[in-house]
Order: structure tokens, then C-alpha cells, then sequence
């Protein structure tokens, strides 16, 4: 055959595979693909020293609760001692992150600590980053499965991502992400769902704005009076046996 026609029929179906490929990423599940890259972690990486500098100055106690997740989890380190007293806690947020970013440094921000449990807050940077629930729950899944290979009897307590003002045209996808996260603690033994909405909303359903600071997105004093109300008892109760 002649080899210019070869060339063409090649590049005929090179064309072709391209437009399928193109094709598959349209569908329901193709924005899971097409987001499948995560922010760059190493963005933390300064974070992530000064827990590491902290740790060396003075080494944490194995065996206690860590506090993970984005900046909702970090704005409540100045207060979470005081919300939840005799409890060993590890508070470990940092602001912006992703479920992505904790999987990747679940090492150092969780198994080195060998803890008993892991009170996790995630989901709310996620969907405005425009993954999908499916893929918050995927990474969900696969966060606390890195988890039970290392430490099979850790218990997880999963703060359902925050309905805000500033990200309410997200709630629909918040709450899809939420349901699915929530069905599967319900199903699976040492997971514990936290469901923060009822606390954070009105009567007609919206999000309370005097519970939120200027930037309409993080809770302002108020606001976390009514986060520990949904939270504490539940983890409390739960590991005041274990100190």
C-alpha cells in the first residue's frame, strides 16, 4: 500500500480515537476525570514544617484525637482545647485544603501520631474547586482506607462540609457530597457523621449571616458557639472512655 495513504489512514484513526476520548469526558462522570489533578500540595508545605518544628520542640502523645481539615478546623484551634476539655487533641488544620492534601500528607499529619480517632473536617474547598460529589466522596473513601491499612481500629468523626453564604450556590453539591459520606458512616463500623447544617441555617433554610464573618465563608465567634454544639457532645461522649 502506498505509504502516503498509510500515513493518512493513521492519522484518520489517531483523529477518531481522539474525538471518543473527547467524547467520554462530556458525560456524567467526565468532570471526575477532567479534574482528576488536585491543587499542588506542596503549597502546604511551610504548614506542614511548622507542625513538623512543633513536633520536635515538643513531641505530642501518641494515642489522641487528631483534628484535621481546612481553615473551619484551623480558625477552631484557638478554642478547641477549651470546647473539648479531656480530650488529648492534635489540632492539625490548615487553611484551603482539600481532601487530596491530606491524603498526601497522611503520613506526617495523621499515622505518625498513631491516634484513636480522627475528627475530620473536608469537602467545603473541594466543591468550590469544582470537583463533584462523587469525587469528595470518592476522596473521602480513599483518605480513611490510607488510614485503616496503618491503623485498623481508628475511629473517624466526619464534620459534614459547612452551608455558607458566600458558597451557598454550592449547596446542592455540598449536601449530594454529604449524603453519600453519611450514608457510609452509618453503614460502616468507627465512623461517626456530624451533621452541621441544622446548626448553621434558618427557619426558611438559609445560611444564619450573623454567624459568619465579613467574608460571608469562615464562622466568627457566634458561629463556632454553634459548631461546638453540634460537635462536642457527639465526640465527647464518645472518647471521654478512651482517656
Amino acid at each position: 500500500m502506498n505509504p502516503l495513504i498509510v500515513m493518512l489512514l493513521l492519522r484518520a484513526v489517531f483523529t477518531l480515537l481522539l474525538t471518543l476520548a473527547s467524547s467520554s469526558l462530556s458525560g456524567v462522570n467526565g468532570a471526575d476525570v477532567a479534574l482528576a489533578s488536585n491543587p499542588n500540595p506542596a503549597r502546604f508545605a511551610a504548614a506542614i514544617a511548622t507542625f513538623q518544628a512543633a513536633d520536635t520542640a515538643i513531641p505530642p502523645p501518641t494515642g489522641g484525637i487528631v483534628c484535621i481539615g481546612s481553615s473551619s478546623m484551623r480558625m477552631w484551634h484557638s478554642r478547641i482545647y477549651e470546647d473539648l476539655p479531656g480530650l488529648t487533641l492534635l489540632p492539625r488544620g490548615f487553611g484551603g485544603s482539600h481532601y487530596s492534601d491530606v491524603i498526601y500528607y497522611v503520613e506526617a499529619l495523621i499515622l505518625k501520631y498513631q491516634p484513636r480517632a480522627v475528627l475530620l473536617y473536608e469537602g467545603d474547598n473541594d466543591a468550590a474547586y469544582g470537583k463533584s460529589p462523587e469525587r469528595i466522596f470518592h476522596d473521602f473513601k480513599l483518605l480513611t482506607k490510607r488510614c485503616r491499612e496503618k491503623l485498623p481500629q481508628l475511629r473517624f468523626y466526619v464534620i459534614g462540609a459547612k452551608p455558607s453564604p458566600a458558597r451557598w450556590d454550592l449547596a446542592d453539591k455540598m449536601r449530594a457530597a454529604n449524603a453519600m459520606i453519611e450514608a457510609y458512616c452509618r453503614a460502616e463500623a468507627g465512623f461517626t457523621y456530624i451533621d452541621i447544617w441544622p446548626f448553621l441555617l434558618d427557619a426558611n433554610g438559609q445560611p444564619r449571616s450573623e454567624l459568619f464573618l465579613e467574608d460571608r465563608l469562615h464562622l466568627n465567634a457566634a458561629g463556632y458557639d454553634q459548631w461546638a454544639s453540634a460537635i462536642v457532645p457527639v465526640v465527647q461522649q464518645a472518647e471521654v472512655a478512651f482517656e
